[in-house]
C-alpha cells in the first residue's frame, strides 16, 4: 500500500510538472491582429491576401501583387511598379539581449514579447527593412520588426521552395502592403506592414494560424 501511495505521489508530481510545462506564460498579444482592424478599407484589402482574413475574402477582388525578385538565406528583394523593398534577417545573438524565462521557456526578449518559435531561443531575427517608392525612401521603424524572429522567407511544398510573400497596392493607390508569411513547425506567423501616402502607418500581425 505504501508503494502504491508513493507511486501515486510521483505520478501526480509528474503530471503537475507536465501541466506546468504545457501552460507556460504566453505574453504574446493579439492587439495587432486582423480581427482588431477597425478601418474598413484596410481590412477589406488585407482580407484579399492574408490567411487571418480568409473568412472575409469572399467577393474581394485581388490586389495587384509585386512578387519577389530574388532571395537568399538572409534576405528577400521585391521590385516592380517603381517600388523596391528588401527584408533582411541576421543570426540571433543571445549575449546581446535580456532574456526572460518561465521555467525553461523563453517568454520575453529585451523585456518584450516576440514572435517566431515562441518559447524557444530564436536562430535569426528580422534586422532591417528597406523600402523605396520612386525616389523616396520610406522609413520603417525598428519597432515594426525588432520582435520578429525565425522568419522563413520560403517554405517547402513537395520538394519545391515557394513563398507567399509579396507587396500589394490598394486600388486607390494610397496604400501599400508588404506581406510576409513565415511557416514553421515551432510557430508560424504572418505580418503586414501598412504604408499610406509614403508613410509607415502600422503593422498587422497574426500567429499560429497554420
Amino acid at each position: 500500500m505504501k508503494a502504491f501511495f508513493l507511486a501515486t505521489g510521483l505520478l501526480y508530481t509528474f503530471i503537475c510538472e507536465a501541466q506546468k510545462d504545457y501552460e507556460f506564460t504566453d505574453t504574446r498579444k493579439k492587439t495587432e491582429s486582423f480581427k482588431k482592424i477597425a478601418q474598413k478599407d484596410i481590412r477589406a484589402d488585407l482580407a484579399s491576401f492574408t490567411l487571418a482574413g480568409i473568412d472575409e475574402s469572399v467577393g474581394k477582388e485581388a490586389l495587384k501583387k509585386i512578387s519577389f525578385k530574388s532571395f537568399g538565406s538572409d534576405s528577400m528583394k521585391f521590385e516592380g511598379d517603381n517600388i523596391k523593398a528588401i527584408v533582411f534577417t541576421t543570426p540571433f545573438d543571445p549575449a546581446k539581449h535580456k532574456l526572460d524565462y518561465d521555467e525553461k521557456y523563453l517568454i520575453k526578449i529585451d523585456r518584450k514579447t516576440y514572435y517566431g518559435g515562441y518559447g524557444f531561443m530564436p536562430k535569426t531575427s528580422v534586422s532591417r527593412v528597406i523600402l523605396t517608392i520612386g525616389n523616396d525612401t520610406i522609413a520603417i521603424p525598428a519597432t515594426a520588426y525588432s520582435d520578429l524572429h525565425n522568419l522563413n522567407l520560403t517554405y517547402n511544398d513537395k520538394g519545391t521552395q515557394r513563398t507567399a510573400n509579396g507587396i500589394y497596392r490598394s486600388k486607390d493607390g494610397h496604400k501599400l502592403y508588404i506581406y510576409l508569411l513565415s511557416k514553421d513547425a515551432k510557430g508560424s506567423y504572418e505580418v503586414t506592414w501598412v504604408i499610406q501616402d509614403k508613410k509607415y502607418l502600422r503593422r498587422v500581425l497574426d500567429y499560429e494560424m497554420i
